[in-house]
């Protein structure tokens, strides 16, 4: 198989008619229809009755990310509005808790709508209900967006709470309809706590209090892990091969004790519930994994970048490396230079999931650290061979995404079987469409 990067995202695109993304969650959210893949066939239900399709005993892990009112508007002293949407704190905060935290003033960085007609000065928004003055100021210009300053009064109120209180809803753009009250809690898990989000995991969104019930009368216990979803994970993929698309870095939160539940489970099974818990599950192995290779490795150290999973000795030229060495012919100069390079510290070696975690969790109590918080670029495509989980619960997602990679890792070339079944039995798509049960393909 091909490395992931050389793959054209052409090969990844089906036709999907307006009409079936569900530009509104069903009244009932565990009602919404449920395709079980497993090796190579596929059968209904509906989420209501998801703990008939999993086996006792296994382990899901949901994201309880939740999702801020990211969107603020503005007035111009001329009257004109001006729309800021605010991506990721600056890079000055150690994440985005500490950034929501902040009271009195914080800096963001945001994109702009109608920035041209931003020329200087401070713009305000004023909220009638509780007496709330926002202003924002722009501070620097960045490649892709803004670096704004907001400051506010009263004082004492957090960044979080002002987003609550001026803010509105970020609906994904494929809607294409403007926010509705209802949306503040159905663009929402009913297990969200930390704000951070600019998108919902929408694969938790068909959760309820009942489904709850039968999962743990049939002794299936929970786990929760927090990736802040990014305004990326919209991002079109705009290159025609992926080794020129830059996957976006997301914040991950996870504590040992989430950590110590997995490796309890891993021989029972673990169920990512939607992609953003599934990347941060696998991005766990790979953490893992670098602290083995390196125990003393910090936490600035840790984060996981875009390839990185792919790495292998051929990739690295680490084979090319020890030809040279071992030649007759290798000069000391050529040896030099290949040592210098660290290529030879650097030969992946196979670790098992319990190695990985274990190892993680034995440098997190060496480091006296109780959460694990670090970002992640991980992206997962057809050639990668899942460490963490035996399946994935998610909806159906756009063409050309590299959401569509994943589930295309996950199931090979079934994927367009999968989705051609969807479309041609009217499941609805998107953030409140229909979902599925993909299990690991483990024959591709």
């Amino acid at each position: 198989m091909k490395h992931p990067s050389l793959l054209h995202i052409e090969d990844f695109n089906y036709e999907l008619p307006n009409d079936r993304i569900a530009k509104y969650p069903l009244e009932q959210r565990d009602q919404s229809k449920l395709l079980i893949w497993a090796s190579g066939t596929i059968r209904e239900n509906i989420y209501a009755n998801i703990a008939d399709e999993l086996p006792s005993g296994s382990l899901m892990v949901f994201n309880n990310t939740k999702v801020v009112e990211a969107r603020l508007f503005f007035q111009k002293p001329s009257g004109g509005l001006i729309e800021l949407f605010c991506l990721e704190p600056a890079d000055q905060y150690a994440d985005i808790t500490t950034a929501m935290l902040q009271k009195g003033s914080v800096q963001w960085k945001c994109l702009v709508g109608g920035a041209k007609k931003w020329k200087e000065g401070a713009l305000t928004l004023q909220v009638a209900n509780g007496g709330l003055m926002v202003e924002a100021s722009k501070l620097e210009i960045l490649p892709d967006c803004f670096l704004i300053e907001f400051r506010w009064k009263p004082a004492e109120l957090s960044f979080a709470e002002v987003l609550h209180l001026a803010g509105d809803i970020p609906l994904p753009p494929y809607l294409n309809r403007a926010t509705e009250a209802a949306d503040k809690d159905r663009y929402q898990t009913i297990y969200a706590k930390h704000d951070g989000s600019v998108a919902a995991p929408t694969a938790g969104l068909h959760f309820t209090d009942h489904v709850f019930q039968k999962l743990a009368k049939k002794n299936i216990p929970k786990a929760y892990v927090t990736l802040h979803v990014g305004a990326g994970t919209f991002k079109p993929v705009k290159a025609a091969q992926m080794k020129d698309h830059e996957m976006h870095a997301e914040f991950i939160d996870v504590s040992a004790t989430a950590i110590e539940q997995l490796l309890q489970s891993i021989d029972k099974g673990i169920i990512a519930v939607g992609t953003t818990s599934l990347r941060t599950l696998e991005s766990l192995y790979w953490i893992g994994v670098k602290t083995l290779r390196n125990p003393a490795i910090t936490m600035a150290d840790i984060q996981v970048s875009q390839w990185e999973p792919y790495t292998s000795a051929q990739d690295e030229g680490v084979e090319l490396g020890l030809a040279v060495i071992e030649s007759e012919d290798a000069s000391a100069q050529d040896v030099a230079r290949i040592e210098n390079k660290n290529l030879l510290k650097n030969i992946p070696k196979e670790y098992t999931a319990t190695e990985a975690l274990q190892s993680l969790l034995d440098w997190m109590q060496r480091n006296n650290v109780e959460r694990l918080i670090t970002k992640t670029q991980i992206i997962i495509a057809p050639g990668y061979r899942f460490n963490i989980i035996r399946a994935l619960i998610t909806n159906f997602h756009q063409p050309q995404s590299t959401l569509l990679l994943l589930i295309s890792a996950i199931v090979g070339e079934h994927w367009k079987d999968i989705y051609q079944y969807a479309l041609a039995h009217e499941y609805r798509f998107l953030s409140f469409g229909d979902g599925s049960i993909l299990w690991v393909n483990d024959a591709q």
